[in-house]
């Protein structure tokens, strides 16, 4: 599935947090009643003026029967509304029979209407400000990620954070597209509608507090930008983004990024592993699969795998981190583990990646003291 298309730069100057509501728009609620009303309104104007030989206007002495369209119209806004001044009447018995039972519960239909409408818009703005309110209580106090672009790319990270313990509730979509936010909301999701390269949308985020933000718009001078404005807002944020060409990589990490992930490299890599070998492509798509097969997932060191050789745990190691940098498991610098490390490891995919190892459980990871 191709990524979202261009952005609609006339949404840019509207920015809204949006959360997740199956429910309507209230302002579409009003709009449909106020139909109603009108229907109501119209209906009975039709009803009167068609029996006006039925009513009589007590403010014209020259005829007993002077009801006209104007009339109609007049005695309807009056009865509909409970006023009721007296002066237009029905005197026939058909006429008292069709106020009796057709106008006055178009009368108490109406009245529901313009009331409980009113009510349902008023209750409705209230609960959606404490909603969001409440929300960013909550973006503040925990650890959410925020993920500008809700493309391809974008969902799939979004699925992956899932899929690996991450509440949904503690993910926050910028994007300024309609149909991401479509898309974000059937998912369950926050949204930030507008520009993430702008200071003021990333803030309705909560970019300033976020530990993790992922960057997959489909522009990479879109990257940059949102990339410098997300770290001068949050300098401790770890940054993950992603970029279509290869010499934008040096680029992306110059304006703060983490990790820099090239997707068009990546796919053209696979590709070219598949033709050449087929079974090889097949374990890399593996590695990339998640929930079945294999994986590749970091973890804590073990007490008991402390003083040992990466080559002779249980698990598959590919590469050690110590020190904040990342060591090849064959690097004479991580022969033998120590407290502190965390390890990469190829492993199958029977549990959350960043959880022990299968056969571990209760026991202490090797922490530096």
């Amino acid at each position: 599935m191709p990524d979202l298309p261009p952005r609609d730069t006339s949404s840019l100057s509207k920015t809204m947090v949006a959360l997740p509501d199956p429910a309507r728009s209230p302002w579409w609620e009003l709009g449909r009643r106020l139909l109603l009303a009108l229907a109501i309104l119209v209906g009975t104007v039709l009803l009167v003026y068609f029996d006006r030989e039925g009513y009589r206007d007590g403010n014209d002495p020259a005829t007993d029967y002077a009801v006209g369209f104007t009339d109609s119209i007049y005695y309807t806004t009056v009865t509909l509304s409970t006023t009721g001044y007296g002066d237009i009447a029905p005197v026939t018995t058909q006429a008292r029979m069709v106020n009796a039972f057709i106008i006055t519960p178009l009368r108490i239909a109406f009245l529901v209407l313009l009331i409980g409408t009113t009510l349902e818009v008023l209750a409705s703005q209230g609960r959606e400000m404490f909603r969001v309110a409440r929300w960013r209580k909550s973006m503040g106090e925990s650890e959410h990620v925020v993920v500008v672009g809700y493309g391809t790319k974008g969902r799939s990270a979004v699925d992956t954070l899932v899929n690996n313990g991450q509440n949904r509730e503690a993910i926050v979509i910028v994007d300024p597209s309609a149909l991401a936010l479509e898309e974000a909301h059937a998912d369950g999701l926050a949204v930030v509608t507008g520009d993430a390269t702008r200071r003021e949308v990333l803030r309705r985020a909560g970019v300033q507090t976020a530990t993790q933000v992922i960057i997959t718009t489909d522009r990479d001078d879109s990257n940059v930008l949102a990339t410098l404005t997300v770290r001068q807002l949050n300098p401790d944020a770890w940054i993950v983004a992603a970029v279509r060409e290869q010499e934008n990589v040096s680029l992306m990490k110059q304006s703060g990024a983490n990790s820099v992930i090239t997707s068009s490299d990546a796919v053209g890599r696979l590709l070219g592993l598949s033709s050449m070998s087929p079974m090889l492509g097949s374990v890399m798509e593996d590695l990339l699969t998640y929930g079945e097969g294999l994986e590749v997932a970091e973890r804590d060191l073990l007490v008991n795998e402390v003083g040992k050789q990466p080559q002779s745990l249980p698990d598959q190691v590919i590469a050690v981190i110590r020190d904040e940098k990342v060591y090849r498991y064959f690097d004479p610098v991580v022969t033998l583990l120590a407290r502190g490390d965390r390890l990469i490891v190829v492993r199958p995919a029977k549990e959350l990646p960043w959880a022990p190892r299968p056969g571990t459980h209760g026991e202490e990871a090797a922490d530096e003291d």
